[in-house]
């Protein structure tokens, strides 16, 4: 038996809180996590839409029944199967709603990149891909991928902010979880800033305010 593979159009989905235009302080791009869909997941940034804010929410162009064969459908970013390919797919269509976006809003917009769960490793795939310009980076509950070379691209890197937010009772980031990032920050000189909320596997609106505060 032989594998084969072609490249092929597929449609993606995005929403949006906002509108794009000169009135436009900042652009958050904010990836959803495994077995969540965008809509629902950009609930959570409500409180950004302000009128200086434009919000993209992207979603995972995998699509499944959450429970069996029926009901809820949920979307991932990617699966182990054929996943290079998936990283190539989602990497395009994240770098191209980027593009669609920014060139809209003034050249001095503010740009934060922010993945949840699973999207953290989505957003820092996509970035050390095709390094797009942007202020800040949020990685919230979930961790940045051991197998990407963070120090080829330390000058790109170093010129960011860097945050990694985890909530103090998030079942999926256990110490070992936690004790990878200390590996991959001494290996790759790099600094995430980790640090922790009171909470779970969730983003609380107060830790997001908390955060808009300090990065003004």
């Amino acid at each position: 038996m032989d594998a084969h593979k072609i490249t092929v159009s597929k449609t993606a989905h995005y929403f949006t809180l906002g509108k794009p235009g000169p009135h436009v302080r900042q652009i958050w791009i904010v990836c959803h996590g495994y077995a969540q869909v965008a809509d629902d997941f950009l609930q959570d940034f409500k409180l950004l839409d302000d009128g200086t804010r434009l919000v993209i929410a992207p979603e995972g162009m995998n699509h499944f029944y959450q429970k069996g064969f029926d009901g809820k459908v949920v979307a991932n970013w990617m699966t182990r199967r054929n996943r290079e390919d998936e990283i190539i797919d989602y990497a395009y269509f994240l770098q191209t709603l980027y593009n669609q976006y920014v060139v809209q809003c003034p050249t001095d917009v503010r740009i934060v990149l922010l993945g949840f769960s699973q999207g953290t490793a989505t957003v820092c795939r996509w970035i050390l891909r095709h390094l797009p310009h942007f202020h800040d980076l949020l990685l919230w509950a979930g961790l940045p991928p051991e197998d990407l070379d963070y120090a080829a691209h330390q000058q790109y890197l170093s010129e960011k902010n860097l945050y990694l937010l985890y909530g103090s009772h998030d079942p999926f980031l256990t110490p070992d979880h936690l004790s990878a990032v200390d590996e991959i920050e001494k290996k790759n000189n790099v600094d995430f800033g980790e640090r922790s909320f009171e909470g779970g596997h969730e983003i609380l609106p107060d830790t997001l305010l908390d955060f808009i505060k300090r990065m003004n």
